[in-house]
């Protein structure tokens, strides 16, 4: 967008044939003639007035004043930035003009805009912002269509919104027969078929009893507020951006430009820094940093360890087994892992059965199990068991504690998901679900319930499968969550979506092949579903769709869990049927490690630690669990493990000696 021609543009224009290698272009600037004031009106920066400078000088459209006709224009070959065909020069000039203006720099802007001879935005967008952020809503109605919004379907919606506000705060004002005109004459006749259901909100706010309750049910922050500059936000989706550019459009594309890179980044695993970001060079993880390093090995399991699972302040794992027990970890804080206490603090030993779940209370007081069709919950101050829950009548497959706190969630064979509260009493019970679940999670939004599971079979007969063992069973037999055999294989596996509020299925996919685990992001976008033979889908939850596949990893005839993991979610973790645990980026599907260690067997379960992300943990039928971290350097880790650091081949391989046996405290159970 131009700046209209000066009456005596052939004498102050100045075009060169060149671009000067270094050192701004030679201008004249009349000081006395700008203003380095910014009114801040509603949140946003504007010259100190619409029209004028602060000494009244008549201004061009958006406060640049006449006197900057003094610096001579400057002509540029070509309308592209360097040789960029895709960057037009007058958007970035423009692009400009409006960052300096945000951050207060108005006299380089409109000498910016004089020398370039781009303005920022015709005089009917500043005006159009003015009337809005001044609530004059008829005014701001009447230059709609001279912004460009032509179309009869965007022109209602703008209309809309802007009578919305300005319904909103006539009945703030408690000006109610006001608003009740605003209503019909305004709303009603834009309103279209979709905003019926508002509109009917919209006339419920009448009866709202004081300003405060109106603003509670409109979730409206009130004329004073930021709904103004809001319902300018929802406008500019109508107005070309060319014709008004989106607010700090420059720094909205920086920050694209950062978010792009930390996904192109495939070790990314560093909290966000200012004070390390820069402009200046592009970011980047060094692979170094990433866990791929046993630091800790864990012996006090006698048989396989099937599950663990870290406390959410992070200084506790709990571990499942076939030999009947859990185990609470302490893992201590300190850094240097040479120097760290693990601690088995309890060994959990009333399970009449091998252990397949178990999950962590919110504040972490207790750890919930399972054991076949039991629940058990254990006070983790104590170690002491609180409670047997015998509700289900087949192998408990899921245990989840609920993101709001309310109590957990189980899932069972037997077809059923049932709700518990904190002390483990019965809230709720879905029956005779499409599948039998062999594991269930919940959205940390408390929007959804996500159960994978085998269609239904009548069950064999009483104690032919109930105890076989799923390693020595013929292959019709799939194993659930403990390790145990649960019955003939089912063509109908699924994967099935609950709106957990209500219970109705909002989806139900069938999928070939055991689902084993299922697993959702922290911003309750993702599903991470083991898949056998030998695949992890992750699934969209907001487009219900299957976004990628992860493979590589051996999965087969057992249960394999998968985690997310670092600080942003952004890998994907698995065990592995060939004893290796293996990490993948989450958004490319690039397999990053596979890192060896453990001894023969499975690699059953891996959990990332929810404080510090850069230590997770791994368990194996070699009766051990594994804590990863990445390496402080290659000397201090050495000596941690007392291995000589001539011995470099150790480090990157996950192999490693404990310094010394692990204690533990038996607590006396």
């Amino acid at each position: 967008m131009r700046i209209p021609e000066p009456d005596n543009h052939s004498n102050l224009s100045s075009s060169y044939d060149f671009v000067s290698e270094a050192g701004p272009s030679c201008v004249t600037l009349d000081k006395a003639s700008h203003s380095n004031g910014i009114n801040k009106e509603n949140g946003y920066s504007a010259p100190v007035s619409n029209g004028t400078t602060s000494n009244g000088s008549p201004t061009m459209g958006n406060g640049l004043a006449k006197h900057s006709s003094s610096i001579m224009r400057v002509s540029l070959p070509g309308t592209t930035l360097y040789d960029d065909p895709y960057l037009d020069r007058e958007e970035f000039v423009r692009l400009v003009i409006q960052s300096l203006r945000d951050v207060g720099y108005i006299e380089s802007a409109a000498t910016l805009e004089a020398e370039s001879g781009y303005s920022l935005e015709a005089p009917e967008v500043s005006e159009f912002r003015q009337h809005i952020l001044r609530g004059a809503w008829a005014d701001a109605e009447h230059l709609l269509v001279e912004l460009g919004v032509t179309d009869a379907d965007a022109l209602l919606d703008a209309r809309f919104l802007i009578g919305k506000q300005k319904y909103l705060e006539l009945l703030e004002a408690r000006k109610t027969t006001a608003a009740l005109q605003v209503l019909r004459n305004d709303l009603a006749p834009y309103s279209t078929s979709s905003e019926q259901e508002e509109l009917h909100v919209l006339s419920s706010l009448m009866m709202c009893s004081d300003p405060q309750d109106l603003r509670r049910r409109a979730s409206w922050d009130g004329a004073s507020g930021i709904s103004r500059r809001q319902l300018l936000d929802d406008l500019q989706h109508y107005i070309p951006s060319s014709t008004m550019i989106p607010q700090r459009r420059f720094s909205t594309l920086l920050t694209q430009s950062r978010e792009y890179q930390r996904l192109r980044c495939l070790y990314h695993n560093s909290a966000v820094d200012p004070s390390s970001s820069s402009l200046f060079s592009d970011h980047t993880c060094d692979k170094e940093s990433f866990p791929r390093i046993t630091t800790t090995i864990l012996e006090v399991h006698s048989d396989e360890v099937w599950n663990v699972a870290w406390s959410h302040d992070g200084t506790h794992l709990a571990s499942a087994s076939k030999d009947k027990t859990a185990i609470i970890w302490r893992i201590g804080l300190e850094a240097e892992p040479s120097s760290r206490d693990c601690i088995a603090e309890f060994i959990l030993r009333d399970h009449p059965y091998a252990l397949g779940c178990l999950a962590w209370s919110l504040d972490d007081s207790i750890l919930s199990t399972s054991a076949d069709n039991l629940i058990l919950l254990w006070n983790t101050k104590t170690g002491a068991l609180m409670k047997t829950l015998e509700n289900h009548g087949e192998t408990v497959s899921a245990l989840v504690w609920l993101p709001d706190g309310s109590g957990f969630m189980s899932g069972s064979l037997d077809r059923k998901i049932i709700f518990w509260d904190m002390e483990g009493e019965l809230r709720e019970s879905w029956n005779d679900i499409a599948i039998r679940v062999t594991d269930a999670a919940v959205t940390p939004d408390v929007r959804r319930l996500v159960a994978v599971g085998m269609g239904y079979n009548p069950p064999p007969a009483l104690g032919t499968l109930a105890r076989a063992n799923v390693r020595d069973a013929s292959p019709p037999i799939v194993s659930n969550g403990n390790g145990n055999a649960v019955g003939p294989r089912s063509p109908e596996n699924r994967m099935i979506i609950y709106d957990l509020k209500t219970g109705q299925v909002e989806l139900s996919v069938h999928m070939e092949g055991e689902l084993t685990s299922v697993k959702i992001s922290e911003d309750s976008r993702y599903a991470l579903i083991n898949h056998a033979p030998d695949e992890i889908h992750l699934w969209d939850l907001q487009e219900f769709r299957l976004a990628r596949k992860f493979t590589g990893q051996r999965q087969g005839h057992h249960v394999i869990r998968s985690c997310f993991g670092g600080i942003d979610g952004n890998f994907v973790i698995s065990g592995s049927e060939d004893r290796n645990v293996y990490v993948w980026h989450r958004d490319t599907g690039t397999l990053l490690e596979v890192l060896d260690g453990h001894g023969l067997g499975s690699v059953n379960s891996v959990a990332w630690n929810p404080r510090n992300k850069r230590m997770f943990a791994s368990c194996s039928d070699d009766n051990t669990i594994r804590v990863w971290e990445a390496p402080v350097s290659a000397g201090e880790l050495l000596r941690g493990f007392g291995i000589s650091a001539s011995e470099p081949e150790m480090i990157g391989k996950g192999k490693g000696k404990v310094k010394q046996p692990w204690t533990y405290n038996d607590g006396g159970l």
